[in-house]
């Protein structure tokens, strides 16, 4: 833990410096549309090209690519569960993203059970593992995920709960590739490359805590839907998609910031996105600092945080390591290119075993939405936004940002889920073709701050004492 002056002079400083890769894109006019008032607050963002080709569509400098090794897109989160049927079918329930396929008893797999969801309306994938009993999945080699390890997913959910991430899922031009690049860069081995078939390959390597970066691979157009060894499923008719498109980005909490920044930006090359000391975007009872990094496309973004210790309350951050027993992933961004309609489908599920979202803001914070985003939402929206609780704030770059948290997802204070809308900064590719560029309104600072406060409101309310004292 440190403060400003310490985390600007760190290691991870030093790191982006040796890069001599700009913090900040250019920046570029966001050509607005007009928004109708009775339809659909909507945003189309596409997969972003690779590398440089992102940079020069948006007609400014080019900037050095830095990433070590190809990376394209999010591709799963996996949850290391104690029953992962009763996992999924929340999930699927609360958010609307249907079962899309699954590996267990049924598919010859007596070491893990895993079933996967996926959104219709884009990438978003949530995976759910659970082992089965010790005297059968122990000397199972059946698994369709290579590296689980039952009596690790054990350990883990006795560590840190019934619901917790294991691995967050990126899919690479080349996973063995990517490995050993990460490896060479510093990275802590997890899971050596190994083939799937089918032109899949995989690889992992330690992340945060118990938590690990996957990389997976695979060709354009394979005959396999998710990976080797999954059945898929063919959801019941009128099954529920909510318009969750992707993860937009993943949050890891850990107690010292510096060395794991620059440990991760280090080994996968990615950049300086955005950062902020406790100072900018704090409560003044409570602390925290943090850092984002992206890939070249900026589609892929991992944010980092760690507490400020000593302070009159304790941080969200501080609440997280407590109770999940260590560093490890906080939260997951999901983005909907109509946000407005999905918190609604989603909060009419909660009470009934879904996700509850936080509580709005006070009327009066509305009438800064007015002053900041006015031009953008038309008074309809603003109030819709205002009904669900959604904080809205603008970026440097222009682009708006529509944000809201639930509450902890489980019995733990732990993990979190986040809804986001970017709107604004579409941009064309050589062939024309329109797309938001990546990262659209960056981490709007007056949002990070909204909702750091309301997190921690929640907690303050909801946690009598800290876990060591329970």
């Amino acid at each position: 833990m440190m403060n400003a002056q310490a985390l600007v002079s760190s290691p991870f400083h030093a790191h982006l410096a040796n890069t001599n890769v700009h913090s900040r894109r250019p920046v570029v006019a966001l050509r607005r549309r007009p928004l109708p008032t009775h339809q659909k607050l909507t945003t189309v963002y596409p997969m972003a090209p690779h590398a440089t080709a992102a940079a020069a569509a948006i007609g400014g400098k080019v900037e050095k690519a830095t990433d070590r090794f190809h990376v394209m897109d999010f591709h799963h989160v996996e949850f290391w569960c104690a029953d992962a049927a009763s996992a999924a079918a929340r999930f699927s329930f609360g958010l609307g993203v249907p079962l899309a396929a699954q590996s267990d008893l049924s598919t010859g797999n007596t070491a893990h059970a895993s079933r996967l969801l996926r959104a219709r309306s884009g990438s978003l994938s949530f995976l759910f593992t659970a082992p089965y009993a010790p005297h059968v999945a122990d000397s199972a080699t059946t698994a369709s995920l290579p590296s689980f390890s039952a009596d690790a997913a054990r350990r883990f959910t006795g560590t840190h709960g019934g619901l917790a991430v294991r691995a967050m899922a990126v899919r690479v031009a080349d996973a063995a590739e990517a490995f050993v690049a990460s490896v060479d860069a510093g990275a802590r081995p997890a899971f050596a490359p190994t083939d799937l078939g089918h032109g899949f390959g995989f690889a992992e390597v330690e992340l945060a805590g118990d938590s690990v970066l996957r990389f997976v691979s695979y060709p354009d157009g394979a005959d396999v839907s998710f990976l080797p060894g999954f059945q898929d499923v063919a959801s019941a008719g009128g099954a529920p998609d909510f318009g969750l498109t992707r993860f937009d980005h993943v949050d890891v909490n850990i107690p010292e910031l510096a060395p794991v920044a620059a440990n991760v930006a280090g080994f996968t090359g990615f950049h300086k996105f955005w950062e902020f000391t406790a100072d900018d975007v704090c409560p003044e009872e409570s602390g925290v600092n943090g850092v984002v990094i992206a890939n070249n496309s900026e589609n892929v973004l991992l944010s980092i945080l760690e507490p400020v210790l000593g302070t009159k309350l304790r941080s969200h951050v501080e609440t997280f390591l407590d109770h999940h027993g260590g560093p490890g992933i906080q939260h997951l961004a999901m983005t909907s290119h109509d946000i407005l309609g999905a918190l609604r489908k989603i909060r009419a599920r909660s009470s009934m075993g879904g996700f509850e979202l936080l509580p709005p803001p006070p009327a009066s914070y509305y009438d800064g939405v007015r002053q900041r985003a006015g031009d953008v939402l038309s008074e309809e929206q603003i109030k819709e936004c205002q009904e669900l609780g959604v904080r809205v704030d603008r970026g440097y770059d222009d682009g708006v940002v529509l944000q809201v948290f639930t509450k902890p997802a489980g019995d733990r204070p732990t993990l979190l889920l986040e809804f986001i809308q970017r709107i604004g900064c579409m941009v064309k590719d050589e062939n024309q073709q329109e797309y938001q560029r990546g990262g659209c309104g960056g981490f709007a600072k007056g949002n990070v701050s909204e909702l750091i406060k309301d997190i921690e409101d929640n907690n303050n309310k909801t946690i009598d004492a800290p876990a060591s004292q329970a």
